[in-house]
């Protein structure tokens, strides 16, 4: 499998190497609204990259010229690599009954500012129905495979790749409709990103979907969950009940190469209005991001014996 960026071996400040052909990232506004903060954070853990969605809670399509060039200067200043930029493209507040211009021209916003920061790769989701008028279930597929394969030409122009995640839409949390998706846009610019965490929240088991998906998995994200009073209480990667381990173990079993970037979900969660990390946010984000480092060393572990 191939990576966005070359995937480095860098150890980090804990001295912890991650498994070879993986790099370490995080999402960055799950540390901190500002970029200050977001760069502090993954400075302190020694990462050497960064996956983006909001700066001061303003996503990075919104962003105006002068705010995106200060951004892209400071990463560059900062010497963070930027591994794969978060849209609102497709995601849980878009239902397919949307208006699709609102898409079609986030990623045409994006494509000059994923060039600026050396990325190809934008996350995506799959349209959730319409929950006042929802449509049949055939309507609703044959709308998302519309839109998504007009997204992934418009991607593939553009020489970026779009990476939807088992998340909220049509194909978030079944393989059989992750695969369709696949098959039916057949775009090189459509590709999955892997949330080790969100099966808690959405309702099924993620090992159990990783192993039908692992083959087209570009890129992954790290958050573990349990589950507790009907809802999801996120947990360090390990303490939960997602098989985090079980899925970055089979990743590399399957011989993928490229970033675990973490999610934490601890203090942020956008889908149910929470976006400011607060007072504890960086302490938390590079907790969380030693937890994973140990993880990871243990799995590199039983490689080497």
């Amino acid at each position: 499998m191939r990576a966005d960026t070359a995937a480095g071996t860098v150890t980090g400040a804990s001295g912890l190497r991650p498994p070879p052909g993986i790099r370490f990232a995080g999402i960055g506004d799950e540390a901190a609204p500002g970029l200050a903060g977001q760069v502090r954070a993954h400075q302190l853990l020694g990462w050497s990259a960064v996956e983006l969605r909001d700066i001061d809670g303003t996503a990075l399509a919104d962003l105006d010229d002068a705010a995106f060039d200060r951004v892209a200067g400071a990463l560059r200043e900062a010497g963070l690599d930027v591994v794969c930029v978060d849209s609102r493209i497709a995601n849980w507040a878009r239902p397919i009954t949307g208006d699709f211009t609102l898409d079609s021209g986030e990623l045409a916003r994006l494509a000059p500012r994923c060039a600026a920061l050396g990325t190809r790769h934008i996350r995506v989701m799959s349209y959730p129905n319409d929950p006042a008028a929802p449509l049949a279930e055939p309507e609703w597929a044959r709308l998302v495979v519309d839109r998504m394969s007009r997204l992934a030409r418009q991607a593939e122009d553009a020489g970026l790749v779009l990476l939807h995640e088992n998340c909220a839409g049509w194909a978030g949390a079944d393989a059989a409709r992750a695969l369709r998706l696949l098959s039916e846009v057949d775009s090189p610019a459509l590709r999955l990103v892997f949330d080790t965490g969100n099966g808690v929240a959405y309702g099924y088991e993620a090992y159990d979907l990783l192993t039908e998906l692992v083959p087209w998995v570009d890129h992954v994200q790290v958050k573990d969950a349990r589950a507790e009073a009907g809802g999801a209480v996120y947990t360090l990667p390990g303490e939960g009940s997602c098989r985090v381990a079980d899925c970055l173990r089979l990743l590399l079993h399957h011989g993928y190469t490229g970033t675990w970037s973490i999610e934490p979900h601890r203090t942020v969660r956008p889908h149910e209005g929470r976006t400011d990390a607060g007072q504890d946010g960086i302490t938390e984000f590079v907790r969380y991001g030693r937890a994973l480092e140990t993880l990871a060393a243990g799995l590199t572990g039983e490689a080497t014996r």
